[in-house]
């Protein structure tokens, strides 16, 4: 049996702080895990394959107040 949104709701409403805190990080936990290993791995590779660019020396990198000047410039802010 399916039940409505609307009744899900309001059993949520029902609940007192702590509970509702403990939803509502596992929901924010389910949403931001990867959506699937393969994805995760090749982050993973790509994480490690720039490292070692910056380590070599091949790449170099860009302070971060650099990067927030030049954005803000490109979008007028």
């Amino acid at each position: 049996m399916v039940r409505a949104l609307s009744e899900i709701e309001r059993e949520i409403r029902d609940l007192d702080m702590d509970q509702k805190l403990d939803l509502l990080r596992t929901l924010i936990a389910e949403l931001d895990a990867p959506a699937d290993t393969e994805v995760a791995k090749a982050w993973l590779k790509e994480s490690q394959r720039r490292y070692r660019e910056l380590v070599e020396g091949s790449v170099k990198g860009v302070p971060g107040q650099l990067v927030f000047e030049r954005l803000r410039a490109r979008i007028g802010g």
